[in-house]
């Protein structure tokens, strides 16, 4: 087998782009970022970029053509993912397919999928298109609720609803929140769950399908906060997790990583979302904490390059980099960073700037990253990345 040079098209550039960006630049293949703004984070390491709204199809088209690539690889929800189906046609690879594009970039069609297709176990759920829908949807599913934009990321958009008089407020934050041109939501029955974990999943092209030791996360205002590697999960419920994400991404199609959340309860396991592309918890990897890194295995899975096994190696924990909560103008350019020789200075600690060219509060700017032994409660590992991250503080 020949390891050739690909035009890998990005439609997305932030972090995780960026760090999948240098996985593929260490093996010799292209990349040509895109986004909606200039100095994207993995545009300031690709061989090329383009600016534009991929919401706007005919642009898209338009940088499709210009380009030739050999695979088309969405980072971000807010595409015109329709188009992927004609680019399949063209003899491009959409990553991990079209289909499992199109589905997942909408809580709407994955959820329907793994819920009335596959009858996965999930919470109760309605949809709606309207303030007047949302009050009907929470009568149906009960209080407390979630409320979550059908096309939104790291938690933009969610709440969740206690009260009768949170509903209208909900609907208009959920508005706020989406991303693209579509207005609705779903709201879903509050799981009460013990603990949520991603299950990374490499679905190969001609090799079996494998999974990353869990990943435990926190999140606020719904997005995460801290992940790490491993979960405690019985081996019941990684069985019933991995049983799962085995079904949907069979049903999904193509080859990649996958991002599947899971809620762990007293009934057992729950399907929650799923993302067809490297995880913001598996930042964790990042860490060290296995042979390969998310972003590793994600490029190999595209690349059909054989991947025969994936080790637990050591503990680890990520914890974000957020900037200020404190109100500042939005778009503030050059953030900058205090801190940093403190968190250097850690054993077993290492970090991540983004790079981000603007901030605003709450960002995410960076990443704190802590391993330690397998033996090393990871409880422990956990508190040291939650200090370490408190000492680098951005400033704009």
């Amino acid at each position: 087998m020949k390891l050739l040079s690909m035009k890998i098209l990005l439609l997305g550039s932030g972090e995780l782009g960026k760090e999948f960006t240098i996985a593929a630049q260490r093996i010799g293949q292209t990349v040509i970022a895109v986004d909606s703004y200039e100095n994207a984070p993995a545009m300031q390491v690709a061989h090329a970029f383009e600016v534009i709204n991929m919401l706007d199809g005919d642009a898209l088209d338009q940088i499709v053509a210009k380009h030739q690539p050999d695979f088309i690889v969405p980072e971000i929800e807010a595409i015109r993912t329709e188009r992927f189906y004609d680019y399949e046609k063209q003899g491009i690879t959409v990553v991990p397919s079209a289909k499992a594009a199109n589905f997942t970039m909408n809580r709407k069609a994955i959820r329907d999928l793994a819920s009335k297709e596959l009858g996965l176990r999930t919470a109760n759920y309605r949809y709606a298109t309207s303030a007047e829908e949302l009050h009907k949807g929470v009568e149906a599913v009960g209080m407390p609720c979630v409320v979550k934009p059908l096309m939104s990321s790291s938690g933009k958009g969610q709440s969740t609803i206690k009260t009768a008089d949170d509903i209208d407020k909900a609907w208009q934050y959920a508005v706020e929140g989406s991303r693209g041109d579509v207005v609705e939501v779903i709201v879903e029955a509050f799981v009460k769950f013990n603990s949520e974990i991603t299950l990374l999943t490499v679905v190969q092209n001609s090799n079996p399908t494998l999974f990353c030791a869990p990943i435990g996360h926190r999140q606020e205002r719904g997005d995460y906060q801290e992940s790490w590697q491993p979960a405690k999960v019985s081996d019941k419920d990684l069985y019933e997790a991995q049983d799962m994400a085995e079904k949907v991404t069979e049903a999904l199609g193509g080859a990649g990583l996958f991002g599947v959340e899971f809620f762990l309860t007293d009934d057992g396991v729950y399907f929650s979302e799923l993302s067809p592309r490297p995880h913001d918890t598996g930042m964790v990897t990042l860490a060290g904490t296995q042979n390969f890194n998310e972003f590793e295995l994600h490029l190999r899975a595209i690349l059909s390059l054989p991947i025969f096994e994936i080790t637990l190696e050591k503990a680890g924990a990520s914890a974000v980099i957020l900037a200020s909560e404190i109100p500042i103008a939005i778009g503030t350019t050059n953030p900058t960073y205090t801190g940093i020789e403190k968190i250097a200075a850690l054993p077993k600690t290492d970090f991540r700037i983004f790079g981000k060219p603007t901030s605003r509060p709450y960002r995410r700017m960076g990443v704190a990253l802590v391993n330690d032994t397998l033996d090393t409660p990871i409880e422990e590992v956990v508190e040291k990345a939650k200090e370490a991250a408190k000492l680098v503080k951005v400033h704009s």
